[in-house]
């Protein structure tokens, strides 16, 4: 008898809908809260259902939050911490993701350097930084305080 995908666990199997490629217009068009977890499927080659037992979540509602455009409300806060821990991300990532994708947001003013959403990097540091104890960001204030006093060195065009 031969055994569904499905049933013989779809860790290794491609996503239903795999996630779009970057750069393209299709990955434009999604949301935060699709884009982070496409690109953590991505990046670490996950899938959907290895997304949702690492985070003790069905199967569907991971999938459910990664196709759907347009979000009428956040998640709840255990779907939340959830699809953080299976994502491997901070909650609060996941969090300002999920408002953001609702049409909420935290800030008033975005800074004059901000990249926009694709900003993956800066979203992480941010959301980050309340979950790191005192000493640990004693640590990454130093180290970024070093980093901001290095001299800069010129860049090509482009990068």
């Amino acid at each position: 008898m031969a055994m569904t995908a499905q049933a013989a666990g779809d860790e290794h199997l491609p996503a239903t809908q795999p996630p779009p490629a970057p750069g393209t217009a299709q990955e434009h068009e999604l949301n935060p809260l699709q884009r982070l977890i496409q690109e953590r499927l991505r990046e670490r080659g996950w899938s959907y259902g290895g997304v949702a037992r690492r985070g003790g979540l069905p199967r569907s509602t991971v999938y459910t939050l990664a196709i759907t455009r347009n979000l009428c409300r956040p998640p709840r806060p255990a779907t939340i911490d959830g699809l953080a821990k299976g994502l491997d991300v901070p909650v609060s990532a996941v969090r300002t993701a999920a408002a953001e994708s609702t049409g909420m947001h935290y800030y008033d003013e975005r800074p004059a350097r901000y990249q926009g959403p694709g900003d993956q990097e800066r979203e992480l540091l941010i959301a980050s930084i309340d979950e790191l104890t005192p000493e640990d960001r004693r640590h990454v204030a130093v180290l970024v305080e070093s980093l901001r006093n290095k001299p800069r060195q010129e860049q090509p065009e482009g990068q």
